[in-house]
């Protein structure tokens, strides 16, 4: 018998500094995978626009199951992604896409639908 996969949330509404989430209290920026999400926090990990999204910020999707990594660059792609945090999901086989916010809100409700998909998402610069 299969395992059942846990879904992940879809995203309601982006525009800047806002973002709604199903199950989820509106926020600015999130990290969401299979079976929920919270608030992103850039503080946990010093996460800056540079040198951008850290290998820490996408442990959390992976511990979570995500096969697919969605990455958010914000409204005006100022969030850069660190090399290594790509060659840590390339290490663990994950397929990463990243794009700015409103492009990758709809690649990450579209893969939603079908696969164990995380993302982080920055809904300002």
């Amino acid at each position: 018998m299969a395992e059942a996969v846990s879904h992940s949330p879809r995203i309601l509404h982006v525009s800047w500094g806002e973002m709604r989430v199903k199950g989820l209290a509106p926020g600015k920026d999130f990290k969401l995978y299979p079976g929920g999400g919270r608030d992103w926090d850039w503080s946990e990990t010093g996460t800056r626009h540079e040198p951008g999204i850290q290998p820490a910020d996408v442990e959390e999707l992976l511990a979570h199951g995500a096969t697919t990594v969605v990455l958010s660059r914000g409204m005006e792609l100022r969030l850069l992604t660190d090399q290594a945090t790509l060659a840590l999901l390339e290490q663990h086989g994950v397929v990463v896409h990243v794009a700015g916010t409103t492009e990758a809100v709809e690649i990450y409700n579209r893969l939603a639908e079908a696969e164990p998909v995380g993302g982080l998402f920055h809904s300002t610069c």
